[in-house]
């Protein structure tokens, strides 16, 4: 009996030590786990914050005037306005006011194909040959483009660094300037397209774990508004979101919501930044074209599935 008791004994001491290894093991994993969840959650948040921005002039998906290969999420519907400084626009050209203003609808249809519509608000000069005198002085009439763009590659396909590529166009059509209503494409100093331009984008991003999403932007420029010299020259930017943690501090949510963006647009070097007041549904744009000309505005942002 002695020497079975001392075997129970040892056999229970075996039991509780190998219980005590196990409960070690299974924390251990645990942590490691955790460790792994975090990191996934964290890589999501990082993805999650890759919002494209609208741009101001132009109505569509991109920095402040320079192109960028950024898409919406598929069936995004936006719709914004602006308060547009004339500079910036050079069609319009009077010492009697200072701002304009836009509005527009942009869609994108597929992952791959966004398109859009752009209304600038005219303002007719006293003493004007184009606008009747009754609209002398006044906001009149309104400027109408198109817009599209074709995501030709998506980021990250084939190797990890390798950038998004876009295709995209900016009023390419134009209603005759003089009456008759006709589509025209040419360039014979008789129509409107004050926003002409074509372009070939990329995009590369690079996230930083608890700081944020750095996207680098780079394109080629076929400028043809017409009565404006034409030119194709590249341009480039920069923009930063943030991505903060912990994002239960108020402060942090705060900043989370600001992306600031610098670009050379082919023509001028401009500031500027993007706020999402609420979950990328209502967003805020502002820039300083050329560093000193102002331009603002506000749209509102749903994804329809």
């Amino acid at each position: 009996m002695k020497d079975t008791s001392q075997t129970i004994l040892f056999n229970t001491n075996n039991t509780i030590a190998c219980k005590r290894f196990m409960e070690a093991k299974i924390d251990g994993i645990l942590i490691i786990m955790g460790r792994k969840i975090r990191l996934i959650l964290i890589c999501l948040i990082a993805i999650s914050s890759l919002q494209s921005q609208a741009q101001a002039l132009y109505g569509t998906t991109g920095l402040l005037h320079a192109p960028t290969a950024e898409m919406q999420k598929d069936k995004t519907f936006m719709v914004g306005g602006n308060v547009l400084h004339l500079v910036p626009l050079q069609y319009l050209t009077t010492n009697e006011i200072k701002y304009t203003f836009n509005y527009y609808l942009n869609i994108t249809i597929f992952p791959w194909l966004e398109v859009g519509y752009t209304c600038t608000i005219n303002y007719a000069n006293h003493g004007s040959t184009y606008f009747p005198e009754q609209s002398w002085g006044k906001y009149t009439n309104q400027d109408r483009a198109f817009n599209a763009r074709l995501r030709l590659w998506k980021e990250g396909w084939w190797k990890s660094w390798t950038p998004q590529i876009v295709l995209g166009l900016d009023d390419p059509t134009s209603h005759e300037a003089y009456g008759g209503g006709a589509i025209k494409f040419d360039e014979d100093g008789m129509q409107n397209n004050h926003f002409t331009r074509y372009y070939l984008a990329a995009t590369k991003h690079f996230s930083f774990t608890g700081v944020g999403t750095l996207g680098v932007h780079a394109a080629y420029v076929d400028y043809r508004a017409c009565w404006f010299p034409h030119y194709r020259r590249p341009a480039a930017g920069v923009n930063f979101k943030f991505n903060l943690l912990p994002e239960d501090n108020l402060a942090v949510k705060a900043l989370n919501g600001l992306d600031l963006m610098a670009e050379y647009d082919a023509r001028t070097v401009n500031i500027g930044a993007h706020y999402q007041l609420w979950k990328d549904h209502i967003n805020l744009i502002a820039e300083l074209n050329d560093g000193k000309y102002f331009s603002g505005g506000i749209y509102f942002k749903i994804h329809l599935k």
